[in-house]
């Protein structure tokens, strides 16, 4: 599905990844684990293509077969890589089916696009109301992060990066957005990037990885997020 090929990344001429290499498989959660400043949030901006990460010239991303090394994040996102921020922006005047007819634009026909919302967010137990306001309006944590996994459904990307979903989420709201992504992983990627190991308890990663200082240091399965859970990341620190 996606493979990092000596991934070097710098921002601010500053490096903060460093050589890594690794495959995502379709049809498969991964959790990416690390403290602040580890570099995960750089690895997702890195991926979706975000000018701010200038990748060493040697450093590949390959994305089912094609490099996407050098294509900007509209190219990436048409190819279908999805970002989730950890904070999702909000969009004055613009709802959530104004912002996806627009998208969709030639694409799926907008009576189609609406009854698709409105039966996500019975799905996601989201109010009516939410849906005629301005994009993120006074939303809270919960409801922005449903909003997003809405316009990732009908964007329909096969490699799906969400970082730190589950913070400022009540556990009601977690739960829905687990059960939502576990279902929704079928033919796709998902990426979870998070501190903890929260979320991790109700969506089962297939693989966790642990980054520290700008690299993949420990591969492995749940428990290892249940290992740092209970003893933190000293471990692993060289």
């Amino acid at each position: 599905m996606l493979v990092l090929k000596n991934l070097t990344v710098s921002a601010s001429n500053k490096v903060i990844l460093k050589n890594l290499n690794f495959e995502f498989k379709k049809n498969k959660v991964y959790a990416i684990m690390g403290p602040n400043g580890s570099g995960k949030s750089t690895l997702a901006y890195a991926i979706s293509g975000h000018p701010a990460y200038r990748l060493d010239k040697d450093a590949k991303i390959i994305f089912n077969k094609n490099d996407i090394s050098a294509l900007p994040p509209d190219k990436r996102a048409k190819q279908g890589v999805f970002l989730s921020f950890q904070t999702p922006l909000s969009l004055s005047g613009v709802t959530v089916f104004q912002l996806l007819r627009l998208a969709l634009s030639g694409i799926k026909d907008p009576l189609i696009v609406k009854q698709e919302i409105d039966r996500l967010a019975k799905k996601l137990h989201i109010k009516e109301e939410l849906l005629s306001r301005s994009l993120n309006d006074n939303a809270s944590g919960g409801e922005k992060k449903k909003l997003e996994l809405i316009q990732a459904v009908l964007l329909d990307p096969k490699f799906l990066i969400f970082d730190e979903i589950d913070t400022g989420v009540d556990i009601d709201a977690l739960k829905a957005i687990a059960k939502f992504l576990d279902g929704f992983k079928k033919e796709r990627t998902i990426v979870l990037i998070t501190h903890y190991n929260r979320i991790l308890k109700y969506i089962k990663p297939d693989r966790v990885l642990v980054m520290l200082g700008g690299r993949i240091v420990k591969e492995g399965d749940y428990r290892l997020a249940e290992f740092i859970e209970k003893n933190g990341y000293e471990k692993y620190r060289s």
